[in-house]
């Protein structure tokens, strides 16, 4: 976007076609490439790495907790004592008190399928909401879409439940707000876009599937409002923009918040349920 007039502009324009601003560079291409572990993780999708790694790193965990229990499908396949230890929704331990699991909820999968699915999905649209609506939005609108997400399930279904689409279809409605919000052919294309995914995802959920539409259309309307309300990050500082940075590590407090839950959680019944 052209930071003068925030026309959607292409990458190799220097000069704005629209005002005949002068364009600089790409905040991701001023960067140092040493600043982050020797420049292996692209910056434009930081905190969407961030989150692809933490999804894996707790698949592996509750992968290996699966095979000790005595599920040797467990690489393809994890049952649900494991993924309801390690933090998953039911709608009965959510509604008994449990609420940190809307969270928790989000980061955990059902099996290898689930997660290379939901990562491909991810690696990309986290990218995209990343870099136009910058970290401390793109934070706030996965928290809201996961939490959104997993409390319509809630209410919906008492099933089991886990995923990262909640989140990333949190990441579809702030892009489709964004095309909603900025008026024009680009915003039209970019609005109708996401939409069409949206509604293809949604109808192949209702065909059944094992997938929980109600998550999705949460999270869908959680990152929307977000987006909406949020919109883009102003040119320079501001009061706005740090409200959202006080967002950003409010939502990073209460994710960290509830896998401390999860773990003591974990190590209260976790043991008991391998000796069983």
């Amino acid at each position: 976007m052209c930071p003068q007039c925030r026309a959607f502009i292409t990458t190799d324009d220097k000069i704005c076609p629209y005002c005949d601003a002068q364009v600089g560079p790409r905040a991701v291409e001023t960067r140092s490439p040493r600043d982050l572990m020797g420049g292996l993780i692209p910056h434009a999708r930081f905190t969407t790495v961030v989150i692809l790694t933490l999804n894996i790193g707790l698949y592996i965990a509750t992968m290996l907790y699966s095979m000790r229990g005595g599920n040797e499908g467990a690489l393809g396949n994890l049952d649900g004592r494991t993924l309801f230890l390690f933090g998953a929704k039911l709608s009965e331990a959510v509604f008994a008190g449990e609420y940190w699991r809307l969270i928790t909820a989000g980061f955990l999968h059902g099996g290898l399928l689930h997660i290379l699915m939901n990562s491909w999905v991810l690696f990309d649209l986290g990218a995209q909401v990343e870099e136009v609506y910058g970290t401390s939005r793109m934070i706030a609108i996965y928290f809201f879409g996961t939490v959104m997400g997993f409390l319509a399930s809630s209410f919906w279904s008492p099933s089991l439940s886990v995923g990262a689409s909640a989140g990333i279809f949190g990441l579809m409605g702030a892009l489709i707000a964004l095309g909603m919000r900025h008026r024009s052919a680009l915003g039209d294309e970019i609005k109708g876009q996401y939409i069409r995914w949206t509604l293809f995802m949604l109808v192949i959920g209702f065909f059944g599937f094992s997938i929980d539409n109600a998550a999705h259309i949460g999270g869908l309307v959680g990152g929307f409002g977000v987006a909406w309300v949020a919109g883009l990050p102003p040119l320079g500082h501001s009061t706005g923009e740090r409200v959202w940075t006080f967002v950003m590590y409010a939502c990073l407090g209460l994710t960290a918040a509830a896998f401390v839950e999860m773990f003591m959680t974990f190590t209260t019944y976790g043991a008991k349920v391998l000796a069983l």
